[in-house]
């Protein structure tokens, strides 16, 4: 019999894998940059979920240039600002609300009360920039 134990999204990742097969990633201090130098393998056509907790607004942009992103609000309240020719504001105030956010679209958020947010990201390529 094999024993399972229960895993923690804020600490333990989930890649989604094109062969539709999962894989969990441990997170420390050099997980970022590690995925960042590509040094936890290749994400081409694969997703990454995580979720963490805000208390205050982002500071930067964030833009996926490799596929759309899913938004899904798990407590709180937050107000998800796409870029387009204007910009499009996305009130997530209900547990399991979400947003997609499409691929290439800049994208904020300003957090109105402190929230929890998972994120199911083609993260491969993510842009930055201040806000």
């Amino acid at each position: 019999m094999t024993t399972h134990h229960e895993l923690q999204l804020e600490s333990t990742y989930i890649r989604l894998r094109p062969n539709a097969r999962v894989e969990t990633l441990a997170v420390d201090n050099g997980f970022w940059p590690k995925l960042m130098r590509g040094e936890l393998g290749d994400f081409h056509h694969e997703y990454l979920v995580t979720m963490h907790s805000y208390e205050g607004n982002w500071n930067q942009w964030e833009m996926h240039p490799h596929g759309d992103e899913i938004v899904c609000l798990i407590s709180g309240s937050v107000n998800f600002i796409l870029e387009r020719p204007s910009n499009k504001i996305v009130s997530l105030s209900n547990p399991g609300s979400y947003v997609v956010v499409p691929i290439g679209t800049w994208h904020t958020a300003d957090v109105l009360q402190p929230s929890s947010i998972i994120f199911m990201t083609a993260g491969e390529g993510t842009q930055h920039r201040k806000r």
